[in-house]
């Protein structure tokens, strides 16, 4: 027997969000971070550094390297992404030029998201109650304003902003992942006008997520997924009948395909040695539960509240499709974090599906709980908004002086910079953000993505301030620029650079900003080379891999917001 669903919602309820207004949110919150700011250590640096060896012909395809050695990050596909678009634009600077399908998988993770819960929510279990004398939601409408709810949450997202913008292998899974949950949401309904379609988004998700370094997350992901799918078809009381499908003949139900796929690719994976096995990253003795806790709260804040309230007010259909297939992705993601090393980087896979879950939270909450949304978010997004004006009007002017003093001392070097441009973007975006405010607290009729609308413009706002106000200032602290420059000034301009114990991200940085040819020790060239630059960490079994009767010291090169991390220079003085 089916059980009622907890959703009142009237066709008033349901209109929909002005397109232009949706478009101008996501333009504002894709392009800032992509454009005008220096690659950010560490992964996002090291990423790019293994691109531009791609793109010159340095490293394999297939088997992508640094100066000989693999890549930290396995998974050609999103080298591939960047080495080729270095190729396609050669009159724009390689920093731009990765970052333009980076962008795309960025606008392609909110496209799959919206059209998943537009899917999802035309499912007959995740309707609205039917009114007696009518005036209940109609069923697209109602899906459309769900969609752009889940897509409002997903923005919303603290955890998403910086992770999203960088150009690494994770941004690709999150654009596969969100991809492969709307494969999911469209093969969920019985029959379908155009299986293909979903056969082919679901088999170019695993794929890809296969080739981007995550097979095992392809395998268990698609295969929950599956299994949730295979018990929806057996719910009894269902018709999937609301125009978006065309019963087909039992024989052609495309989720046997889809198990086809699924098989061949676990088979490819474990024939090529990717047999998944997230347990064995982290012993389970040694999480760290405390800070996971707190990473899991405000990296998926403002999302995780209203997905529990989703997951308790729809208890009675936690088997539904609408439900069952986001939060397995879920699971699947926040259990990879807590196993993982990269802990937040695993946890941006979840978003996607907490956004959608988050979305069916909204036609069962009540307005007194909405109001107190709006009024945190309201709080909390304008405090942090000023709190950044102030700190970059210490930096222009020196008054307040304790913010001036503080980001003097944090950043010792720094000198501020004033940009026109910047400032007037950061202003327009402070205004819209007042002019919003004005809206959402006055008397209007209520709408499901109204409870929303705050909190996504609110993240967008301060990652657009950060991105434009602070930008020089992140720039100094968060790039190797600086650092890799000066040692430029302190090697010959000519000739190679021999390297030792280095990390990836800094000999990506080394060759980028510094411009210099560098040979690890050990390698052909290394006589030729008049200088070397040392990781200090390494500097202890230096012998072993150099003659040091040969070298003599020049320099210690530090960044200058954070002394430990240091790189010595050496210059040759003997043969």
């Amino acid at each position: 027997m089916n059980q009622p669903t907890p959703a009142i919602v009237t066709q008033s309820a349901v209109r929909r969000l002005p397109r232009i207004a949706l478009f101008l949110f996501c333009v504002a919150y894709v392009l800032p971070g992509f454009l005008g700011r220096e690659p950010w250590k560490n992964a996002d640096v090291s990423a790019f550094g293994v691109m531009l060896e791609m793109a010159a012909g340095h490293s394999g395809w297939w088997s992508p390297q640094v100066l000989g050695v693999a890549v930290e990050e396995a998974g050609p596909l999103p080298y591939w992404l960047g080495a080729v678009f270095i190729k396609l634009l050669p009159f724009f600077s390689p920093e731009f030029a990765v970052r333009v399908p980076f962008a795309l998988l960025l606008a392609l993770t909110l496209v799959c998201t919206w059209y998943t819960v537009y899917h999802l929510a035309r499912q007959p279990a995740a309707q609205p109650v039917a009114f007696a004398f009518g005036g209940e939601a109609r069923p697209t409408d109602y899906a459309r304003a769900l969609a752009d709810a889940g897509l409002l949450a997903l923005m919303a997202c603290l955890g998403l902003a910086q992770l999203s913008h960088e150009t690494t292998p994770d941004l690709a899974r999150l654009a596969l992942v969100s991809l492969l949950l709307l494969s999911a949401s469209r093969l969920a309904h019985s029959g379908q006008r155009h299986p293909l379609h979903s056969l082919g988004l679901w088999s170019t998700a695993l794929l890809a997520l296969m080739f981007s370094g995550a097979p095992w997350i392809a395998i268990v992901l698609g295969g929950g997924l599956l299994l949730i799918l295979w018990l929806s078809r057996r719910q009894p009381g269902e018709s999937d009948n609301d125009g978006l499908t065309d019963e087909a003949p039992a024989t052609a139900d495309p989720l046997i395909w889809a198990a086809v796929l699924l098989v061949l690719i676990a088979g490819s994976a474990a024939l090529g040695g990717q047999v998944p096995r997230p347990g064995l990253q982290t012993a389970f003795a040694a999480i760290q539960w405390q800070s996971w806790g707190k990473l899991l709260v405000w990296f998926t804040w403002p999302a995780w509240p209203l997905v529990l309230w989703t997951l308790w007010r729809w208890r009675n259909q936690l088997l539904r499709p609408h439900v069952a297939l986001p939060l397995w992705a879920v699971l699947v993601s926040v259990v990879d974090s807590a196993l993982s090393p990269e802990r937040d980087r695993a946890l941006l896979l979840a978003l996607p599906a907490l956004a959608a879950l988050a979305a069916f939270a909204l036609p069962t909450l009540r307005r007194s709980v909405s109001a107190l949304v709006d009024w945190f978010t309201l709080l909390f997004f304008s405090g942090c908004a000023l709190v950044i004006w102030v700190i970059w009007v210490a930096m222009q002017t020196g008054v307040p002086a304790k913010p001036a003093a503080n980001v003097a001392k944090l950043a010792p070097g720094f000198v501020p910079e004033f940009s026109l441009v910047l400032f007037v973007i950061g202003a327009a975006a402070t205004a819209a953000w007042l002019w919003l405010v004005a809206w959402r607290v006055g008397q209007h009729r209520q709408a499901l993505w109204k409870s929303l609308v705050l909190p996504a413009a609110g993240s967008t706002l301060c990652w657009l301030l950060l991105m434009t106000l602070w930008l020089p200032l992140l720039d100094f602290g968060r790039s190797y620029g600086p650092v890799s420059r000066r040692i430029a000034t302190l090697v010959p301009a000519q000739g190679c650079v021999l390297v030792d114990g280095l990390s990836q991200a800094q000999i990506a940085a080394l060759q980028h900003h510094g411009g210099l040819k560098l040979v690890r020790t050990g390698g052909e060239p290394a006589a030729d080379c008049q200088s070397l630059v040392v990781a200090p960490a390494s500097q202890r079994t230096l012998d072993q891999r150099v003659e040091l009767t040969q070298w003599a010291f020049k320099s210690t090169v530090s960044r200058l917001t954070d002394t430990k991390e240091s790189l010595l220079v050496y210059q040759r003085v003997g043969n």
